[in-house]
């Protein structure tokens, strides 16, 4: 009999070999003669430069706007179109449903779909500005107003003179056009200096609510919705007295509307523009963060000396490029007391591989500074309460204790994001006794750090138990199988409707039966401002010394379940940096005494 893994993975396997194979037929059949004998087609060649000049990358936009796009460098903006577990997904559901085709890099890849870059073009061929994901122009670089599109917004081509669209007028790039020498700033090809766009154009809807949800409302065809943040929001309080998802998500302290600061958004040849306006924080601080290497995010000009290719060559782990290292390493070589590294043939350079590190030091800091924001946005939504004892504190007695979540953020669920396998949020309270021995805790991990539910792979090999009071905030696929039972899923994608389960269209309206057929969300997260209640029962068999117990809590947070990121191929790295990130907030610890038999 085959588990729900072997099952689910033999149709990966069947559905990911027929798409491969279909692949390379369509690949061949769209090979010219010249490609196909090893030439570049010069047309090709020419096109793509023309887009990269109608699409100007956010590097252009440093030299002016240096705070802003420190800001955004590391922003989970910046990380849509770099992010490997997106990629590792969007081909999974790709070759598992391929009705999906160019769906999600509407929005991850938002620049590289206009230029019409293919949806499976790797990353590492695709445009500078195309691996900026949500870059510059993403957002001011768009003049009409767009709803719940899933992504297609149209951005204006356009070279770096053409206009930008903000939510302010253009005064300040006014008076410096019209100063063009005096500033240094070149205002067409024909001239020298900095080049610049040449106008600002206000655009009411940048500073509204509808202009985030194109991305951050999304449903898939057959109904299931991906990303549910908008409407989460459009209920909420916040939403009823008028704040904004920008004041929140741009504040300079995480969560909280309206901190902005005051100051200038652009300094041009070391004068500032505008030194007395409301400056927007551009690190949209949220939940999420990045598990890529650290030469390739946070976006950094410097690290543009090599290719994606090359730095994913570059241990980033071993000290690599550090001083004290590169001499004690030659010495020791010199003397015969260890053997050389075979460096990759790129990091040979000892010097190459010190600026490489440079970077590398850098971009870590600003990871560093992200996680920072991150556990702000995370401890000012959420407060817990407790313990309250709900039994005796005896020796020999349960122990029935309950604490109370609350989430205090007014605009969204805690937690809230996309998918249904993400993200994650659960309780993990342990019970220490007299000794400091751990008697009793749920909310533990197994060994790939998976909660130990029913999708955990050391809980199905019985190597760990069932965690049977586990509370867990993450919202989960319900799907039917041909039996008529629901099971969770990691996808919405029913693996026992069809061999090669094609996203189809219900045949009725989804309000008949208020879901889609044979799928459905079941949402765990606690709505704006609510509670919820964390019930636990100790067995008295576990207390069985007087003495002062200690109860421990906190709640853990991470973006993709491991058990996920192993089903749609993820690599070790990739589950080992997501570990890494795993965050623990609202953390604390009371003590009490059981002093005798009940």
């Amino acid at each position: 009999m085959k588990t729900q893994n072997q099952w689910i993975n033999d149709k990966w396997r069947s559905a990911a070999f027929l798409l491969a194979a279909v692949g390379i037929l369509i690949t061949l059949a769209w090979q010219s003669p010249a490609i196909a004998d090893g030439h570049e087609d010069a047309d090709s060649m020419h096109s793509a430069i023309l887009n990269e000049d109608l699409f100007p990358s956010a590097s252009k936009c440093k030299s002016c706007h240096e705070d802003i796009y420190r800001e955004w460098a590391s922003s989970n903006h910046a990380y849509a179109a770099i992010s490997p577990m997106f990629h590792k997904f969007e081909n999974a559901i790709n070759s598992l449903a391929p009705t999906i085709n160019a769906f999600c890099v509407r929005c991850h890849i938002s620049t590289g779909t206009s230029m019409g870059e293919p949806r499976e073009m790797p990353i590492w061929d695709r445009s500078q500005v195309s691996r900026e994901g949500v870059t510059c122009i993403s957002c001011h670089r768009v003049n009409e107003a767009f709803g719940r599109a899933n992504g297609e917004r149209r951005i204006v081509e356009g070279a770096i003179f053409q206009p930008v669209y903000g939510n302010l007028g253009g005064d300040g790039v006014a008076e410096v056009v019209a100063d063009a020498s005096s500033w240094k700033v070149a205002t067409n090809e024909d001239e020298r200096g900095n080049q610049i766009h040449t106008e600002g154009v206000k655009f009411d809807q940048l500073s509204d609510s509808e202009f985030c949800t194109s991305c951050h409302q999304v449903a898939v065809n057959l109904g299931i919705k991906l990303e549910v943040v908008w409407e989460q929001y459009r209920d909420s309080p916040a939403h009823k007295e008028g704040v904004t998802c920008q004041q929140c998500h741009m504040s300079y302290t995480p969560g909280i509307p309206g901190n902005y600061k005051i100051g200038p958004a652009a300094v041009v040849d070391g004068r500032p523009v505008n030194p007395n306006r409301e400056r927007h924080d551009h690190s949209f601080a949220g939940p999420g963060y990045p598990i890529a290497h650290p030469g390739i995010f946070p976006h950094n000009p410097d690290a543009e000396n090599w290719t994606v290719r090359e730095w994913l060559e570059f241990n980033w782990r071993e000290p690599w490029g550090d001083p004290d290292w590169e001499d004690a390493y030659e010495e020791a070589v010199d003397e015969g007391d260890r053997e050389e590294i075979e460096f990759p043939e790129v990091w040979e350079d000892r010097f190459d591989r010190e600026e490489a590190r440079l970077v590398v030091e850098y971009n870590l800091e600003l990871i560093e500074e992200k996680r920072d924001l991150r556990r702000q946005v995370m401890e000012n939504g959420s407060h817990i309460d407790g313990p309250f004892f709900d039994s005796s504190l005896a020796l020999g007695s349960d122990l029935d204790f309950h604490y109370t979540i609350t989430n205090t953020n007014p605009g969204h669920n805690l937690p809230s994001g996309s998918l249904g396998a993400q993200p994650e949020l659960w309780v993990n309270v342990a019970l220490i006794d007299p000794d400091g021995n751990n008697i009793w805790e749920s909310g533990y991990v197994d060994s790939n750090g998976d909660m130990a539910d029913n999708h955990s792979l050391d809980v199905l090999s019985g190597k760990i138990p069932h965690d049977e009071q586990l509370v867990n905030f993450q919202t989960k696929f319900l799907t039917t199988n041909v039996k008529g039972t629901d099971r969770e899923m990691y996808l919405p994608v029913n693996f026992d409707i069809d061999q090669i389960p094609f996203l189809r269209p219900a045949q009725q309206p989804t309000t008949v039966i208020n879901h889609p057929p044979f799928v459905r969300m079941e949402g765990r997260s606690i709505p704006p401002l609510g509670s919820r209640d964390a019930i636990y029962s100790v067995p008295g068999k576990l207390l069985s010394k007087p003495g002062i117990y200690k109860l421990a809590i906190r709640m853990r947070s991470r973006a993709e379940p491991i058990y996920f990121m192993r089903f749609v191929g993820a690599t070790t790295e990739m589950e080992r940096t997501m570990n890494e990130w795993m965050l623990d907030i609202d953390a604390y610890t009371v003590e009490f005494e059981i002093g005798g038999q009940s």
